[in-house]
C-alpha cells in the first residue's frame, strides 16, 4: 500500500482542498478517483460515518473532512506550515476556515439552488453579509500572509467556483464591485501554480452549472 492514498472525486472543491495541502507540503500520493453515485467498498470502509470525500490514507490509517485532514497533514509534516505557529493565530485561522463552511456555503447554495424566491433573497444577503466579513478581514496578498494558509484553502471555492457559477446562472457576488479585495485575492489564488495543476477545466464546470440551473428553472 502507498504511504498516502487520497479517495476522492475529481472536480470537487473538497478533494481540492487537500490536493493543495498536499502539493504545497511536496508530499507524493496516489489519487483514487471514486464515482460518488457508486460508492466503492474501499471509501464505504473508509468512511462508514459519511460515506464521502475527500478521505486520506496515511499507512493504512483514514481521516475523512478536508479541513480536518489539512490539519493532520500539516501537523505531520513539518515544511510549509499551511496554519499559524502562535496559538491565537491559529485560532483565527480555525475560526475562519469553520465561518466559510457553516455560512458561505450553505448561502450560497440557498442564493444558486432554492426554488423559492424569498429564500433565495435571503441566500443573497446572507452571502453578501458574509463576503463582506471576509473581505474586511483580508489584509495581506492572502489570508495567509504572503504565502497560502488554511482560510485560503478554506475559501478556494470563492475564488473559483463562486466566479464560474455567477458567470453561469446570472448572479453577482464577487463581479459586483463590491468586494475588491476578495476579488484581487481570487485571482492571486487561481494564478499560484500548484491551484493551477489542480483547479478542473472551467468551460466543464459552467456546463455542469447551466444544467443544474436549467434544470432547477424548468422544476418551479
Amino acid at each position: 500500500m502507498a504511504e498516502v492514498q487520497l479517495l476522492g472525486a475529481r472536480g470537487s472543491p473538497f478533494v481540492q482542498r487537500v490536493q493543495y495541502a498536499l502539493k504545497l507540503k511536496g508530499i507524493e500520493y496516489t489519487f483514487i478517483d471514486e464515482n460518488i453515485k457508486n460508492k466503492s467498498e474501499l471509501l464505504l470502509k473508509y468512511n462508514p460515518v459519511y460515506k464521502k470525500v475527500p478521505v486520506l490514507v496515511h499507512n493504512g490509517k483514514p481521516l475523512s473532512e478536508s479541513l480536518v485532514i489539512i490539519e493532520y497533514i500539516d501537523e505531520t509534516w513539518e515544511n510549509y506550515p499551511i496554519l499559524p505557529q502562535q496559538a491565537y493565530e491559529k485560532a483565527l485561522a480555525r475560526f475562519w476556515s469553520k465561518f466559510i463552511d457553516d455560512k458561505i456555503w450553505p448561502a450560497i447554495a440557498k442564493a444558486a439552488w432554492t426554488v423559492n424566491k424569498e429564500e433565495r433573497e435571503k441566500g443573497n444577503e446572507e452571502v453578501l453579509q458574509a463576503l463582506q466579513f471576509l473581505e474586511n478581514e483580508l489584509k495581506n496578498k492572502f489570508f495567509g500572509g504572503e504565502n497560502i494558509g488554511i482560510v485560503d484553502i478554506a475559501a478556494s471555492f470563492i475564488a473559483f467556483w463562486l466566479p464560474t457559477l455567477e458567470e453561469a446562472i446570472g448572479l453577482k457576488f464577487l463581479s459586483g464591485g463590491k468586494f475588491p479585495k476578495l476579488q484581487k485575492w481570487s485571482q492571486e489564488f487561481i494564478n499560484h501554480p500548484i491551484v493551477k495543476e489542480i483547479l478542473p477545466p472551467r468551460e466543464g464546470l459552467s456546463a455542469y452549472f447551466k444544467t443544474r440551473y436549467a434544470a432547477l428553472s424548468s422544476a418551479k
